[in-house]
């Protein structure tokens, strides 16, 4: 089957899609879940073959989403980005794929009127600019679009890239340069992006994390962010995530996430879930939860 970079879902009259930048990566199981093992991978049958492989590895994707509404078009987490130098050479010097995805759905991007970032780690920031070639600089990509960063994510990144582990790289390339432009709105954790869209806090993996939610129609669905990077931890959400800045406050973020939403029938859009990407939380006869992927 051919890579399906780009793939859309409808909900209400809002149209969601997935643009990937890295497909099917692949790595042990403990990359997203410390203390969990190959053995706990293989013995969940619904996680096979999709979200993992024969011998207990994960598989996951690197991507963006773009929105469109009735009268706004949205870019949530604008992936990685084309030509960078990053700490890991799968995500340094990317082809240009990503614009061309987003054009394949119609969007130029000066069309983009909303950039919104549900938190500022390399892979969710990337396409907020380019490398001029000419000059070298960064410059915004959508030059006529509001960039949303959350107050308090973008406070603590103040530190964070003093910090000695996380590399200050891309808030040079891309967060500073929109701020520097005045593109840049702060907002809550709670706010409303526009008439179908808005947050909802999920504070751990970074400390101003939130999630995107769509309503329309009476059809709604949630875009993850970091919140959870494989369907593995909706079944349980009560364990360590390695990259959560403050565990015990992602723990908690995401067993209210997976109870709030199980049964729920809210389409859940997971930002690394390998395809089919969506799907919704379910219990099966044993009350057990699960992650069903559309058309599985």
């Amino acid at each position: 089957m051919a890579k399906e970079h780009v793939k859309s879902w409808k909900v209400g009259d809002v149209t969601v899609s997935r643009i990937v930048e890295v497909w099917d990566f692949r790595d042990n199981i403990n990359m997203t879940m410390p203390d969990a093992t190959p053995e706990e991978v293989i013995a969940l049958e619904w996680l096979h073959p999709h979200y993992a492989t024969p011998e207990g590895k994960q598989r996951m994707n690197f991507q963006g989403f773009v929105v469109q509404t009735p009268t706004k078009t949205i870019v949530v987490d604008s992936c990685i980005g084309a030509g960078r130098d990053r700490q890991f050479d799968v995500f340094t010097n990317l082809p240009e794929g990503f614009m061309q995805d987003l054009e394949s759905l119609g969007v130029d991007r000066h069309d983009v009127d909303i950039v919104m970032c549900t938190h500022l780690h390399f892979d969710h920031v990337g396409w907020n600019t380019y490398k001029d070639p000419e000059t070298g600089e960064f410059r915004p990509t959508f030059p006529n679009a509001r960039y949303l960063f959350g107050k308090t994510e973008f406070e603590a990144w103040k530190d964070i890239r003093n910090d000695g582990i996380h590399h200050p790289g891309h808030m040079i390339e891309c967060v500073d340069p929109i701020v520097a432009a005045g593109m840049a709105d702060f907002i809550d954790a709670d706010h409303r992006i526009c008439e179908e869209l808005y947050c909802e806090p999920s504070h751990g993996h970074t400390p101003g994390h939130v999630h995107v939610c769509i309503e329309s129609n009476g059809e709604r669905a949630v875009i993850t962010g970091d919140l959870m990077h494989h369907p593995m931890q909706c079944a349980m959400p009560q364990r360590d995530a390695t990259f959560d800045m403050d565990k015990d406050a992602g723990r908690a973020s995401r067993v209210r996430f997976a109870e709030k939403y199980t049964d729920s029938g809210v389409l859940i859009i997971g930002a690394h879930f390998a395809d089919p990407t969506a799907g919704h939380f379910t219990t099966d006869a044993k009350g057990e939860r699960w992650f069903k992927g559309l058309g599985l």
